[in-house]
């Protein structure tokens, strides 16, 4: 035997905690269930449904048969949200486009290594850092959204999609605009189905996949130029 159990709150119209509502209308709060058969959450709206509205915080989902820890977003409202931590940490987890352009072009100076002290003027004004400690995870597609930014923090310039990297540097096959993805720890991987495609003028991409695609890296540019997951796929990631 098991036992299923789920807070209830008492919440006003707002959502606001309240002691005002009818104890003879609360919910059971605790259920006995034949073990292997408890419910085990696939969302968290399954969460919201089995403990009621509760703070946001991590929670283990079970995700195609797999189960991942997962952080609940807006467990307060009527539409949670689910979240990937990513445990790598920010530095680890960033996307760049660089402010640089060069001078002449056609140039690709110092091998295609970077120099602030190049022949440049900063004024790219697209530029942009930005770094992530979570990310929105579809979970039906398992696709990571990249345009969410809500647990990113910009610390120059415009807000940058994850996994998106470009500069307005060279047209000589010289990208600087970097960015970095690192899944370690989050029972994740950039599925191999996941390509970057180029937009721009003289757009170059360069990506490379370490540790089984758990991470991946890659340098993007043009003249103006950037890269991003292809809109076919999407950033796809698959369960480990």
């Amino acid at each position: 035997m098991g036992v299923m159990q789920r807070s209830i709150y008492c919440l006003t119209t707002d959502g606001h905690f309240s002691n005002s509502c009818n104890t003879d209308l609360k919910p059971e709060g605790r259920r006995m269930c034949q073990t292997g058969k408890c419910e085990f959450p696939q969302s968290c709206t399954d969460v919201q449904r089995l403990k009621g509205f509760i703070e946001d915080g991590d929670h283990i989902l079970n995700i195609q048969g797999k189960r991942i820890k997962v952080y609940c977003a807006d467990m307060l409202t009527d539409s949670p949200r689910e979240y990937i931590t990513l445990t790598g940490g920010d530095s680890e987890n960033f996307s760049e486009v660089y402010g640089y352009r060069l001078h002449n072009p056609a140039e690709c100076p110092y091998n295609g290594s970077r120099r602030d002290d190049c022949q440049c003027r900063r004024d790219y004004l697209a530029a942009g850092y930005s770094t992530f400690r979570k990310l929105r995870l579809d979970i039906n597609t398992l696709q990571i959204i990249t345009t969410d930014l809500f647990f990113a923090q910009t610390l120059e310039g415009r807000p940058v999609p994850f996994a998106t990297a470009g500069d307005c540097y060279s047209a000589a096959r010289c990208p600087q605009g970097q960015f970095s993805i690192n899944l370690s720890g989050t029972g994740l991987r950039v599925s191999e189905s996941t390509r970057w495609i180029s937009q721009g003028n003289y757009a170059v991409v360069q990506i490379q996949r370490l540790m089984n695609g758990a991470k991946v890296t890659g340098k993007c540019g043009g003249y103006c130029g950037k890269c991003i997951p292809h809109s076919g796929t999407g950033l796809h990631v698959q369960l480990l």
